[in-house]
């Protein structure tokens, strides 16, 4: 995988996860395997084991494998694999920049952005959707022609909970059934993603960035996507919810004219680079 971090430096890395999916996906017999898996039965059923006791065994050596550093997050004693999965991190490790106007990203991840274009077509690496088909709205989906959509791909190392990216007024949350499938793109040139996997997003509306959208995606073998609140005043940086076991991706969707995204994060996409993001970091400011 091609990333760039905020500097502008070149890292040429595949996670894990990355090299475990090429494997399957470029070989006929490992599409075959990982058919079974896309069931959302199944997900239910491992979401269900990775709740109980018996999967902290699985923790150490999730550790060791991804080189976690665990003094980064608030200690406890985890009942679960998913409550490790789902650990809370120091604040000090995830500042927030509350900057007047400032736009932040909502997860840690690799972020890609893109401009809905007069035809609202857009491209996730090499596979083309439209915002109508992501959010089965065409109405909706019209608000948004002429803004950016941005991509946070979280994989199994990151951090994985999330808050809101401005302050305002979040609507209700709606949610879209799919068959859970991996949001990793090595998987894209046989899978179209964001048709196959349940999503739920919520309307934000904001004085600086007018009415946005926030959508989270679930991934292959993530049983819930965890959304702690219903329509209510929001703040920036305040936490929004939580994934579990599994790697999953954080969209917003931006109206035209109410952002300006940092310029290298825009470059970077252009030139085929995912930008690697923490939580709470500037990635616009209100136009």
């Amino acid at each position: 995988m091609k990333y760039k971090d905020r500097s502008g430096k070149v890292i040429l890395h595949d996670t894990k996860q990355d090299k475990l999916l090429k494997s399957i996906y470029n070989n006929r017999l490992g599409r075959m395997l990982i058919k079974p898996f896309l069931s959302p039965t199944l997900s239910r059923f491992v979401g269900a084991i990775m709740d109980t006791r018996l999967s902290t065994v699985c923790i150490v050596p999730f550790v060791k494998l991804n080189q976690l550093d665990l003094s980064e997050y608030k200690k406890k004693y985890y009942s679960s694999y998913n409550d490790f999965f789902t650990r809370e991190i120091k604040e000090e490790m995830r500042p927030i920049n509350k900057e007047e106007g400032v736009l932040i990203t909502p997860a840690d991840g690799k972020l890609s952005v893109y401009t809905v274009k007069e035809d609202l077509h857009f491209t996730i690496k090499n596979t083309e959707y439209t915002v109508a088909s992501l959010l089965k709205s065409e109405r909706l989906a019209e608000k948004y022609k002429g803004g950016y959509v941005v991509v946070v791909r979280l994989t199994v190392d990151n951090y994985h909970r999330y808050c809101y990216v401005a302050d305002g007024q979040k609507g209700k949350n709606h949610y879209i059934k799919g068959v859970l499938h991996t949001v990793n793109p090595i998987a894209n040139d046989y899978v179209p993603v964001y048709k196959e996997n349940a999503r739920e997003f919520c309307r934000i509306r904001t004085e600086e960035f007018g009415e946005i959208i926030q959508m989270e995606v679930g991934a292959m073998m993530v049983g819930r996507i965890c959304n702690y609140h219903s329509c209510k005043k929001v703040k920036k940086g305040e936490e929004k919810g939580k994934f579990e076991f599994g790697g999953s991706t954080v969209v917003l969707l931006l109206p035209k004219d109410t952002v300006e995204i940092d310029r290298e994060l825009l470059e970077n996409t252009k030139e085929g680079y995912e930008t690697l993001v923490k939580m709470g970091e500037r990635i616009g400011r209100k136009k």
